[in-house]
């Protein structure tokens, strides 16, 4: 009988710290790497790959870390990719050359692969299927505040030194890692994690993709690639579509972007269970591709700061929502493989990420409007799939 989220406390908290200082640490660099990049004396194209690679990175490690959190356990993956955070964040602090920042971003990329995949199976395993959906709203409210909080304290340590949040993001990755050595404890047996891995193959990048097309998984899969494409296509192009449109200063987007996060994150955490409780995980994941795909359009048509601002914070929350529903659904579907769906999740994501702010940067040029109007479309695919979502393979899937 698994305990109720109530009286698991002190670990949930731990778990969600984990994920929030990563994401933390990656909103700490932002409001650096202009200033970082005219030190360095680097090319916009230069800062460009250093993204890419980041989540090219994430893409090729997460079906190994996936099957690896399912092998060795939840604990020790989530504190190597901790461990391995620090370690990225210290060498771009320290790097002096292109070179070390690649490094520096591809041990990043790892680390992302470890950390998510190993907390969402942990709290797959500690909470029960009715708790479920509460607890991955909770993992995606803590991804939301650490992008929030992470670019104000970036910008604020700044000050004393444009390479200080890159140290200040090892420290509390590595105070991170050593509190869950401590806190954490492995929620499956040792003869719990050998049954689960006895029943899966040696692992195999092109052969998770493969397992991971099982119309099981599927579907689910797709609408998570969607979900990446179309948002980060979306947020690529929002500042630089702000500046064009409208003339809007750094400090507008800034308020924009809180403001929507603030909204989003309140939402989740207050109201996301009860909503699932209601609709249920594909109406719900449905209506969140419908409002994204509307505003979307909306964003087009919108002509001052008040209405950039609704929108936003309205297609923010359709995303904010949609995630942790996807979530919810795969780690209710994977079964005993929840290190495995998680890995799979990671990985769609990145690829995702890689696709999606590469085609809204190249239509951008074409013409302003069209990466909203691409995403609306990514959307609508999206939502036509969700269609062909059977009832009866959906209550197979929670079955298992």
């Amino acid at each position: 009988m698994k305990k109720p989220i109530k009286k698991q406390k002190a670990v949930l908290i731990i778990l969600l710290s984990n994920i929030f200082i990563a994401f933390l640490g990656i909103g700490l660099i932002i409001p650096v790497m202009p200033s970082f990049m005219n030190i360095m004396h680097l090319s916009g194209s230069t800062m460009g790959y250093l993204v890419a690679v980041f989540a090219v990175a994430q893409l090729l490690m997460s079906p190994f870390a996936g099957r690896w959190v399912d092998r060795y356990g939840r604990k020790k993956i989530i504190i190597f990719g901790l461990f391995l955070f620090g370690v990225s964040e210290l060498i771009f602090g320290v790097g002096t050359n292109v070179s070390v920042l690649y490094i520096s971003r591809i041990l990043g990329g790892i680390s992302a692969a470890f950390i998510m995949p190993g907390v969402t199976a942990y709290i797959a395993d500690i909470t029960s299927v009715q708790e479920r959906a509460k607890a991955m709203g909770y993992i995606s409210a803590a991804i939301s505040t650490g992008f929030i909080i992470g670019p104000g304290i970036g910008g604020f340590i700044a000050e004393y030194g444009v390479r200080l949040p890159f140290f200040f993001a090892a420290a509390i990755a590595f105070l991170a890692c050593f509190s869950s050595i401590f806190i954490l404890k492995e929620p499956l047996t040792k003869e719990q994690l050998a049954e689960i891995s006895a029943k899966t193959k040696q692992t195999n990048f092109i052969s998770d993709f493969k397992r991971s097309l099982n119309p099981h998984y599927f579907i689910a899969f797709i609408i998570v690639f969607v979900l990446a494409f179309g948002l980060s296509a979306y947020e690529t192009v929002f500042s630089l579509f702000s500046d064009h449109k409208f003339g809007f200063t750094p400090k507008d987007l800034a308020a924009i972007i809180t403001i929507s996060s603030i909204f989003g994150v309140v939402v989740q955490v207050f109201m996301f269970g009860k909503m699932v409780d209601i609709l249920g995980e594909k109406k719900m994941i449905q209506l969140c591709l419908i409002i994204g795909a509307i505003l979307s359009v909306a964003s087009t048509v919108v002509s001052n700061f008040l209405g950039v601002l609704l929108v936003t914070c309205l297609i923010f929350l359709a995303f904010d929502l949609l995630r942790p529903a996807l979530t919810t659904f795969l780690s209710k579907a994977g079964g005993k493989e929840q290190g495995f769906v998680a890995g799979m999740n990671s990985a769609y994501t990145s690829l995702g990420n890689i696709v999606g702010p590469a085609m809204g940067g190249i239509l951008f040029d074409v013409n302003i409007h069209y990466p909203y109007l691409f995403a609306a479309v990514i959307l609508l695919i999206g939502l036509g799939i969700t269609v062909m979502w059977k009832e009866k393979q959906l209550a197979e899937s929670f079955a298992e």
